[in-house]
């Protein structure tokens, strides 16, 4: 397994970032789930909605105890970066993701993370655009779990 991008958001994702850094909409943010199980990368970069993906037996979102998705907006990423014209790329960040007892009564073993971009974070998953997706593994036990999006940033256009 590895890291990709969904195959609807590649050449977007610098867009929606600026989109929910500038509130353009008002309500954009950035939607991250986990997945107990999912399907080969290949399948995966295929969906263009958060919905259909779930849809398929073959993706399960987490349900360990005090597991909730994490919602970002404008207030919690960083301003857009200038490019890196030397190496000629840009690289986007998104903070790391802290459950407090994730797990104990209900434990998962996770198996990815999905970031997604929400035109508004309180709709429906019909309207949400997969944009990653992060090799996550760990099992949960009731001990705190922090999901670092990458020690490199979340996401490096080129």
């Amino acid at each position: 397994m590895a890291d990709g991008a969904f195959n609807i958001a590649k050449g977007r994702v610098v867009s929606y970032y600026d989109n929910v850094k500038s509130n353009s909409p008002a309500a954009s943010g950035f939607i991250m789930l986990l997945l107990k199980l999912n399907q080969t990368e290949d399948d995966l970069n295929d969906y263009d909605e958060l919905d259909a993906l779930l849809a398929n037996a073959g993706n399960t979102e987490a349900d360990f105890t005090n597991y909730v998705r994490n919602e970002l907006t404008d207030a919690d990423i960083d301003a857009l970066p200038a490019p890196d014209d030397a190496n000629n790329y840009i690289t986007l960040d998104l903070p790391d993701w802290t459950i407090n007892n994730a797990g104990s009564g209900v434990d998962n073993t996770l198996t990815k993370m999905i970031v997604c971009y929400a035109p508004d974070v309180a709709g429906a998953d019909t309207t949400l655009i997969p944009l990653s997706h992060q090799d996550y593994t760990v099992t949960t036990d009731g001990s705190n779990i922090t999901i670092q999006i990458n020690a490199t940033g979340w996401y490096r256009s080129a």
